[in-house]
């Protein structure tokens, strides 16, 4: 028994010393130390050996285990310190490369542009709201007196889901809420996204953003939305900028006008930029329609108000000179990045 069990600890010795990886050391332990290991065998087959002999034959085979585990442990340690060693070699770092540049997220010129308006609005005392995009047909043409047979309310320009429900076509339905909803007077602005069954292009798309703005109070005169445009223009495009009014007509505002800005990269000189003219067209607005007040409980004798919209997009194209509108939406990175 003593010289078998010096066989097997001469034999793990050697398999031991031979493992030049942590996955054949683990082999060995298993083929000498595991439930079917040699060594595992000898301690069954204790029940030969007579009893006098047993305590020798258990103190032996301790020792054995004892100098297979410890030589086990110590080869161990140095296969893993030199595999560490490789690995760190491998994988140097060279701190004299340049670093890799964290590139930040930003803005879109859509927000910026967005942001500048609400900037503007809300020093002058206007609080933004916003609406659902999924609107009643009510709010989006009856309350603001487009009629049944109005050419808005042709289905090639509305998307509708059902006969009186659809996707908004203007954030004008936001102004009726407030008016239904909240205390005279009001002044306010409600941006967000609209829908129309537009084809896309340079100028067109089926969903873009629109800014609708409404004042309602008594005395409410067509000098005060003329006066509020022009101070919005000078805030947005500059200060030397000049408003002009063109008549137009609108079903949810009489009177109703067009507003052009003067060029603000040739100062009304005319230019590539104005098409020659030295004005650009911005927005829509008007003095709200008596009708409009009163599906809405407020007395137009008593009250009076306006209601502007302006395209957020448009904004955008014009304050930083993009000439098409799809570039807004396509994620391209080497366009956004200029923001």
């Amino acid at each position: 028994m003593k010289e078998k069990l010096q066989k097997i600890r001469e034999e793990a010795m050697r398999q031991i010393e031979a493992s030049e990886e942590l996955s054949k050391l683990n082999d060995v332990r298993v083929a000498f130390l595991g439930k079917k290991g040699e060594l595992t065998a000898v301690l069954k087959g204790m029940k030969d050996v007579i009893p006098e002999e047993r305590p020798i034959v258990g103190q032996l085979v301790n020792e054995t285990r004892a100098a297979i585990e410890e030589m086990l442990e110590h080869t161990k340690q140095k296969l893993e310190r030199a595999e560490m060693n490789f690995r760190l070699k491998q994988e140097v770092i060279d701190v004299t490369l340049p670093a890799k540049r964290s590139r930040v997220g930003h803005r879109h010129p859509n927000t910026i542009a967005l942001e500048e308006v609400e900037r503007i609005f809300v020093g002058m005392g206007y609080e933004v709201v916003e609406g659902p995009e999924i609107e009643y047909d009510y709010y989006n043409f009856e309350a603001l007196n487009i009629p049944p047979d109005h050419p808005a309310k042709d289905e090639q320009d509305t998307f509708y889901i059902n006969d009186k429900i659809l996707l908004r076509t203007q954030t004008s339905p936001v102004q009726v809420r407030t008016m239904e909803s909240r205390p005279l007077p009001i002044r306010m602005i409600a941006p967000g996204r609209v829908f129309r069954s537009d084809e896309v292009d340079a100028t067109h798309s089926p969903s873009f953003h629109q800014i609708e703005g409404m004042v309602i109070d008594k005395n409410i005169t067509f000098a005060d939305l003329k006066g509020t445009l022009a101070e919005f223009a000078k805030e947005l495009f500059g200060q030397d900028t000049k408003v002009k009014f063109r008549p137009h007509h609108f079903p949810f505002t009489e009177p109703s006008a067009e507003v052009d800005v003067t060029c603000f990269k040739c100062g009304g000189k005319g230019c590539r930029f104005c098409k020659g003219s030295g004005w650009i067209e911005i927005l829509g607005c008007g003095m709200i329609h008596p009708k409009v007040l009163r599906m809405s409980g407020i007395d137009p004798e008593e009250y009076s108000g306006f209601a502007f919209g302006v395209g957020l997009e448009r904004i955008a194209l014009l304050k930083y000179e993009i000439d098409d509108m799809r570039l807004l939406y396509e994620n391209d990175d080497r366009f956004l990045r200029q923001f």
